[in-house]
């Protein structure tokens, strides 16, 4: 009797596998990474270095999805790219790299799915949290909240293409090692914490498109 438990159970967790498979995608990032921090205050995009990362989406409704990630980066900036008095004085540069997991829940404000219509599309947000290991001036790791906003469609059966900008909120003022900064206006201390960013395409697939998912979702995609 014992044995037939052991049957009932493994295909009990094969079935919720397959379920799981069918309602993930799978991703790939490739773009450019860049630092705002106290040598780059509020240029975008500035000096832009390679990054790359894979993701994982869990899709629960066309609308929601819970979103892992593993991206890599480089970062570095310079003072004597800046044309002001102070920052050429001061000749600060780094250059470094960040290594981040991060996992976010992600809103389309219109119903998408890589197994749905060919030419699907929807903007998307998303927000979480994550770790990052800095090495720039030292090696850190510092928690972060991950923020992404992008546009994705829906380009051919199960795959899909994403524009994707994602700015991270760090907890940590020492990417550029001016961890107490002097302000030139005030001659005081100044402490903020550095940004990084992320931004560039993701291409997805939705490998296991032919498994048994949740009957409610595809209700949902059939009626759409």
């Amino acid at each position: 009797m014992k044995r037939y438990h052991w049957v009932f159970l493994l295909l009990l967790v094969a079935g919720q596998t397959a379920t799981a498979q069918r309602n993930s995608d799978f991703g790939v990032f490739g773009g450019i990474s860049w630092y705002m921090g106290d040598i780059n205050p509020s240029r975008p995009f500035y000096a832009p270095s390679p990054a790359a990362g894979i993701i994982y989406r869990y899709n629960f409704h066309p609308r929601h999805s819970i979103k892992g990630s593993l991206m890599y980066g480089g970062l570095r900036a310079d003072d004597l790219d800046f044309n002001n008095d102070y920052q050429q004085v001061r000749g600060s540069s780094f250059t470094g790299s960040v290594f981040e997991w991060a996992a976010q829940f992600e809103f389309n404000f219109l119903p998408y799915s890589t197994s749905g219509k060919w030419w699907d599309y929807t903007p998307y947000f998303a927000a979480g949290a994550g770790i990052t290991m800095v090495n720039s001036t030292e090696m850190a790791y510092i928690p972060v909240i991950p923020f992404s906003v992008g546009f994705k469609v829906n380009v051919y059966k199960n795959m899909g293409l994403e524009a994707e900008f994602g700015f991270r909120k760090t907890f940590y003022d020492n990417f550029d090692g001016l961890i107490d900064n002097i302000d030139p206006d005030y001659q005081g201390g100044v402490h903020n914490n550095d940004w990084y960013m992320f931004s560039g395409i993701v291409f997805t697939w939705k490998m296991f498109n032919n498994l048994t998912t949740c009957p409610a979702y595809d209700d949902f995609e059939r009626k759409r």
